[in-house]
């Protein structure tokens, strides 16, 4: 991609993450010590278990390297604001759902490039090699997601009426924005498009599938009830595909890097609906244990 279509994909980054933090308050990051278990539980997955499984799966599926490594930068990356929508309409636990993207959203800044370094290690051949830096990483990542965001909460906080006001249609023009890039995408790699997405789309809606399935039972080992569960399943399952997108390309310069989170941005619409249908389903036939 060209510098304008890659300054275009960091501000739509930047305007997704303002839009996030229009929606949250402090208290949002005080609810830590109000559900420790449920936000334990979905942090361990979201930082800890997401990235192994995607580690398994690229390394079990014959896969491209660079779909390899598109695959590890996804999962890498915290859930976004699509997991918060996807979790309200799942009839889930929205305040958890808030709160464990917008941690997650903090302590990956940190995570992300070590994550990242070492899939470029392990995936690319020595004559392909990239290598992040992890502190300029980190400031970058800041700049994209952590300041808007807490740009968002301070208008938000000041000027709330215009926050809730400005929420959706700030929302509505990031989902266009990122639907032309990945278009934009698609059509820079249209020679490969088709044989990565026959590559990546397995892998990409397995990672999906299989974390939303993990997230969910994980949270009933630990006896979170239903709503909390759902949320947990959806965090655990839903990534912030545009910021994968963004690594790949703003951070990393590889549109190839980008075609496993794009296949999984499409993707999770679709698994992210079953999910929503699940959850409303239970929420109108609860079982004993869930009541």
């Amino acid at each position: 991609m060209d510098n304008i279509s890659t300054l275009i994909l960091a501000l739509s980054l930047i305007i997704i993450m303002l839009g996030m933090g229009l929606s949250l308050v402090v208290d949002d990051f005080k609810r830590i010590f109000v559900y420790p278990k449920a936000i334990m539980v979905g942090l361990a997955n979201q930082i800890l278990l997401l990235p192994f499984l995607g580690f398994a799966l690229a390394s079990l599926f014959p896969l491209q390297p660079d779909i390899s490594v598109g695959i590890m930068i996804l999962a890498a990356c915290p859930g976004g604001p699509t997991s918060n929508l996807i979790s309200h309409l799942a009839k889930g636990d929205i305040a958890l759902s808030v709160t464990l993207t917008a941690i997650s959203s903090f302590i990956t800044i940190i995570t992300i490039p070590f994550i990242v370094n070492f899939a470029l290690l392990h995936f690319l051949e020595e004559g392909q090699m990239i290598k992040l830096d992890v502190l300029n990483t980190i400031i970058q990542i800041l700049v994209i997601t952590v300041i808007p965001v807490g740009l968002g909460m301070i208008i938000r906080r000041y000027k709330e009426a215009f926050a809730l006001k400005m929420a959706r249609p700030v929302r509505i023009a990031s989902g266009i924005v990122i639907t032309l890039v990945i278009v934009g995408i698609t059509i820079k790699e249209k020679d490969n498009f088709i044989s990565y997405f026959q590559q990546a789309g397995i892998v990409a809606l397995s990672l999906n599938v299989l974390t939303m399935v993990v997230g969910y039972y994980s949270a009933k080992i630990f006896n979170i009830q239903n709503k909390s569960a759902i949320s947990i399943a959806i965090e655990s399952g839903i990534q912030n595909g545009t910021l994968a997108i963004t690594i790949a390309v703003v951070l990393l310069q590889n549109t190839s890097l980008a075609i496993a989170p794009a296949v999984y941005s499409l993707l999770m619409f679709f698994t992210g609906g079953i999910a929503v249908y699940c959850g409303i389903k239970k929420s109108k036939y609860p079982s004993s244990k869930d009541e």
